[in-house]
């Protein structure tokens, strides 16, 4: 394992220089070694977002550490815990850093330590000798680490290239707009005389219920960067509304700042004939004095000011709701009759003034309950499908706090709590005719700016793609945009594509999802790039196979729906939206814009973004099991996989889906794909304790039931198939195996032939693929209670006894088996018998009066036993040994 680390409290520049690295180290884990400063925790918060994963010690091995890259010090003791892994064996050691030389300096293999202003220039003038381009996130962040550790190019240590380095960035896209919000710079003496006067001529006002401050300020001479002096008594004073007179001279300047959605001062600034945003403005004040101008200010700020609206305020009660034990038709029918689409589910306390609801379990929506009454589920407990998961409000939550919830939770309705006890809701249309109403109460959460959409609507995935895929896989992403731009629909890259290139995991496996008719885009395409089309009419996709075999799925957007649990889905032409609604989790369900006026334009309609940040495998609809239990699979192997957890709630729906036991009605082939897909990770053993864990064995493996459970024999099968199969990837043969097949034999160690073949007539393995795996699992085992008698083979008699098994029989022998000598013998055989030829070949048999036979066939036999134990080395021996053990015999005449 890599990791990259820099020194405890870490600034700008040691963030910028752990990002860099990481182009340098891709595969190298992001890890601070301890906290940082308040301004860079500010930023990782709000500008870098989903971008890089920054992990903490705790989810470090630190034994496993093998080379660790430290930017910004070479002092071990600033590197916290991650100092253990200098005790490493074999460790290699990469520094980058521009501080002097000092005592106790760290020295490593590579050393790139020089006199700059900043590790973050260092790192630039790396990336501009080796061609790497920065994304323009990733050239603000770097120039923000260098502006930040050379004062903006004032403190004494600055040197030319620190400049040059930030001009290079300029050109890469960094955004100075946002270097401007986080760089603090030096105050000179005179600059801090003037923030202690306006602090002592500071009052604080509570206008609506907003404390709100005003502060004045007369000079006779014009001051330069008032506005700076004005931000860092807000920074100094934790103030979060600040208004500032200034009388210069002759006249009178407001510089304004607020940081909360209650008080849009650019609307105040406008009133004084100046201007600006919501969050800063300023103004200059004409035929005022700085007395009057205060005076109107107050007033102004009394019309303009709009008041928290608490969740006490805009909450609807009483609240219907029902218990756990009512039935999903019952609370279905309890919705329609009171126009509700969420209902609450409570536990019920008595009171003396009649029942009221406490204790939040949960809630159900009416379009839940509707499915699973389709799929005739309507008699069971809401307690089954109700979703577990929910936020909550208590009376004095702010608009800010209800926005938030609503949007990042993506919850339809709010509980507001006193205690345990629910005393309102808040829904989605409370708050949208609030926001209708009033625009200006969309939080700064929501709009940065005046009217700006957030980051996160807005994200741009353009950089990333240049960073993680090849180019000829953008190149061919642009080609499918334009070709839908000239077949005028959209196309968009869908799915675990998206999802691992988030995570910066290369993925080539691309699925094309077109709104409009999926099977004429894939024709076009094909015959754009001379490719070949394999369409697929009932479901609407194709397959796209290209002239260098890269291959490309295209399936129309579509809504599917099922007839009844476990069916097959039947689809419907859809959008882009409801066709991700359909896909099987959140971390699956994002897009990416194709067409060339919006490429790389990230679609994340569910907010999935947050749960691949908070790695965690969550359900899109509470019936999505119920539809599709082989998504229960897929979940188990997407948490292992991704070292992803499913969540609490997407837990209990499957537990629901395993007891209501609809894995009778399954559909053999698929439910056998994805096992398949699970048996050839790299390490199934986590994902099949998994299964054990959700009770799925009895549907695998109904005859084994008595005999398969998740104990210690079963773990020791595994992780001997595991090493069998990692020491035969080791020798680089050119042998294919199917790691899949090498698995299920283990796990079916223990049963008799008769269950593996009803496992293959049960999941409708191709005939094939069954024939394989009953051969060898006959084969393998009878061949290991003959080895176990005979513990001393000759290299001839291991031969013969493995000549017939295939790889994936010999890994399993080796599983199998309870003696070593049985392990080094299936290892000898593939490394060297299983590769003997005999010393006389065929012609020279022929030449040799030999006739192609029976005693043809001895002759190479017999010779090559003779060879394997060592009694024939060279040709000459091989030739009289043949004259002496088989004359020819007389030819008819």
């Amino acid at each position: 394992m890599d990791i990259i680390t820099t020194h405890i409290g870490a600034d700008f520049d040691s963030l910028a220089a752990m990002v860099a690295a990481k182009r340098l180290y891709p595969n190298a884990e992001l890890v601070f070694p301890g906290s940082q400063e308040k301004s860079v925790r500010d930023y990782l918060a709000q500008e870098f977002r989903n971008i890089y994963e920054f992990k903490k010690i705790k989810h470090i091995d630190l034994a496993r550490v093998q080379r660790l890259i430290v930017v910004d010090t070479r002092q071990a003791e600033r590197i916290g815990g991650l100092a253990d892994c200098l005790r490493n064996p074999h460790l290699s050691v990469h520094l980058y850093d521009h501080h002097p030389n000092g005592p106790g300096d760290l020295h490593g293999d590579l050393e790139e330590v020089r006199p700059l202003g900043s590790t973050t220039t260092l790192l630039a003038q790396i990336f501009q000798q080796r061609g790497i381009v920065p994304s323009p996130d990733e050239a603000t962040l770097m120039a923000l680490g260098i502006y930040e550790d050379t004062g903006s190019f004032l403190h004494s240590s600055t040197c030319p290239e620190d400049l040059i380095a930030a001009a290079w960035l300029l050109t890469q896209g960094a955004n100075l707009d946002v270097v401007t919000q986080f760089v603090s710079r030096e105050l000179s003496a005179e600059q801090i005389s003037l923030i202690g006067q306006l602090r002592q001529e500071s009052h604080a006002y509570m206008i609506r219920g907003v404390p709100v401050v005003i502060a004045k300020l007369t000079v006779t001479d014009y001051i330069d960067d008032f506005a700076v002096i004005v931000q860092r008594l807000m920074v100094m004073e934790n103030i979060d509304v600040l208004f500032a007179l200034a009388s210069m001279g002759e006249r009178t300047y407001l510089i304004a700042r607020s940081r909360i959605p209650e008080v849009n001062v650019g609307a105040v600034a406008r009133e004084f004939g100046g201007g600006g945003h919501a969050s800063a403005a300023s103004a200059t004040v004409r035929d005022l004095t700085i007395a009057e101008a205060e005076e109107q200010l107050v007033g102004l700020i009394h019309r303009h000011i709009r008041p928290k609206a608490i969740a006490g305020e805009l909450m609807s009660a009483p609240v219907i709701t029902a218990t756990p034990n009512v039935t999903i038709d019952q609370a279905n029918r309890l919705m329609t009759r009171y126009n509700v689409t969420v209902l609450p589910v409570v536990r019920e306390n008595g009171a003396d003034n009649g029942p009221r609801p406490t204790g939040l379990l949960g809630m159900i929506s009416r379009m839940v309950a509707e499915k699973a009454i389709f799929h005739q589920l309507g008699g069971l407990p809401v307690a089954d499908y109700m979703t577990t998961e929910i936020a909550t409000i208590e009376e004095n939550g702010t608009l800010s706090d209800i926005q938030k919830l609503i949007v990042e939770n993506r919850q339809r309705l709010i509980p507001v709590v006193r205690g345990e006890e629910i005393v309102g809701v808040i829904t989605r249309t409370d708050l949208l005719g609030l926001l209708v109403n009033d625009p200006g109460n969309l939080s700064s959460d929501l709009l940065r700016g005046d009217e700006r959409p957030s980051v996160e609507r807005t994200r741009n995935l353009g950089g990333v793609m240049a960073q993680v895929l090849p180019r000829e896989i953008i190149v061919l992403l642009r080609e499918i945009g334009e070709a839908a731009a000239h077949l005028d629909c959209n196309a968009y890259v869908a799915g675990g594509f998206v999802r691992d290139l988030l995570l910066h995991v290369k993925n080539t496996d691309i699925d094309i999802v077109v709104e409009g008719d999926g099977i004429r885009f894939a024709k076009f395409l094909a015959q754009q790039r001379r490719g070949v089309v394999h369409p697929h009419e009932k479901f609407g996709t194709a397959t796209v196979i290209f002239p260098d075999q890269t291959r490309v799925d295209v399936a129309t957007a579509r809504l599917e729906y099922y007839a009844h649990p476990a069916a097959m889905p039947t689809v419907e032409l859809s959008s882009i939206k409801l066709d991700l609604y359909r896909r099987d989790f959140t971390i699956n369900a994002m897009a990416v814009h194709l067409n060339p006026e919006r490429f790389g334009a990230l679609v994340d309609y569910f907010n999935c973004q947050n749960d691949l940040k908070e790695r965690r495998i969550q359900v899109l609809h509470n019936l999505s099991f119920v539809e599709d239990p082989t998504r229960i699979f897929r979940a188990i192997r997407f948490e292992g996989r991704l070292d992803f957890t499913i969540t609490r709630h997407t837990e209990k729906l499957i537990k629901n889906t395993v007891q209501m036991n609809l894995f009778d009605r399954f559909d053999g082939p698929r439910f056998f794909h994805e096992l398949k897909l699970i048996l050839s990770e790299d390490d199934p053993s986590p994902a099949l304790k998994r299964m054990g864990y959700f009770k799925l064995f009895p549907f695998l493996w109904p005859d084994l039931r008595p005999n398969l459970k998740i104990d210690r024999r079963f773990i020791h099968g595994l992780v001997q198939a595991h090493q069998a199969i990692s020491w035969f990837k080791l020798l680089y043969l050119p042998d294919k195996v199917e790691t899949w097949m090498v698995y299920l034999l283990a796990i079916m160690s223990r049963s008799r032939t008769k269950e593996l073949i009803n496992f293959c007539h049960r999941f409708d393995i191709p005939p094939k693929q069954r024939k394989k795996l009953i051969l060898q699992k006959t084969d393998a085992e009878k061949i290991a209670q003959e080895m176990q008698k005979r513990p001393f083979l000759k290299p001839s008699e291991t031969y013969w006894l493995l000549g017939e098994l295939e790889v994936e029989g010999l890994l399993h022998l080796m599983t199998i088996a309870r003696k070593r000598h049985i392990q080094q013998a299936v290892s000898l055989f593939v490394t060297t018998l299983r590769k003997a030829t005999p010393l006389v070949g065929g012609d020279e048999l022929k030449a040799m009066g030999y006739t192609p036979g029976p005693q043809f066939r001895a002759i190479r036999n017999h010779l090559i036993e003779m060879q394997l134990d060592g009694e024939i080395t060279n040709h000459e021996q091989a030739l009289a040994f043949i004259r002496s053990a088989h004359p020819p015999l007389p030819r008819s005449s």
